[in-house]
Formats: structure tokens, sequence, C-alpha cells
């Protein structure tokens, strides 16, 4: 069993895109819908749905390819991971290679893409980053 769902997340995506998969499934939450929900805003991903089941639900995510197969996302990387929080004012949410990429952050109003946080004017608990 995992201790850190996210980072389960985001290594079911890079596996995925990895093995060339059309579609990964992994155990639904909100958090996850909501990461899910900046991917596909910021064009990462094609789609996702959650699929009901018994237990918690499942969140099937289609994955994003360029016309010569090759994988939109080039690196997810945990940043805040559970033995160490990183919480960043929106003073100091970064700008991943210089706005080329997108940091997705956990704050009050749910779960939001840098850009998002600077308009809103809100910070909050920096969960990954993707490029």
């Amino acid at each position: 069993m995992w201790s850190d769902p996210i980072a389960d997340m985001l290594t079911r995506i890079s596996n995925g895109l990895r093995a060339k998969k059309r579609q990964v499934k992994i155990p639904s939450s909100g958090v996850k819908v909501g990461l899910a929900t900046v991917l596909k805003e910021e064009g990462y991903i094609d789609d996702f749905d959650v699929i009901e089941d018994t237990k918690q639900g499942i969140l099937r995510v289609t994955l994003k390819y360029t016309a010569n197969g090759e994988p939109i996302i080039n690196a997810l990387r945990r940043e805040s991971k559970p033995g160490r929080r990183i919480y960043k004012p929106v003073t100091d949410v970064p700008q991943v290679l210089n706005g080329l990429g997108t940091a997705i952050l956990s704050t009050s109003k749910g779960v939001m893409s840098d850009r998002k946080c600077r308009e809103n004017n809100v910070g909050g608990e920096l969960l990954c980053t993707v490029y």
C-alpha cells in the first residue's frame, strides 16, 4: 500500500507514457481529480473520467501524445512529500521553465495551476511540477 497516493498517481502516469499506453487507471480521490482537472486544462492529458465502483472509484486518465508518438509530458515531479511539506505564498509560487511548465498547488480554493494561483492571489502546498 502506498503512503503517498499523489506520488502513486504521478508514477502511474509516467509509467503509462513510457509504455505508450492510451489510458491509465488510478484509485480515485478528490485531490487526484483536482490534479487531473489541472493537467487537462493545461493540455498535458487528453481527458479523464471517474468510474464508480463499490469502493472509492477509479480515475481513468487518457494520455496525450504528439503526432509522431512522443509523450506531451516530459517530466512529472512530486515536490511536497508526506515527510517534507512545501508551502508557498503567492509571491513565491514557482515558474517552471520560465512559464513553459506548470506547478500544481493545493490551495484553500482547490487544486490549481501556478497561473491560476497568481490570478486568484492565493498560495498553498506545492504538489508537483509538470513539463
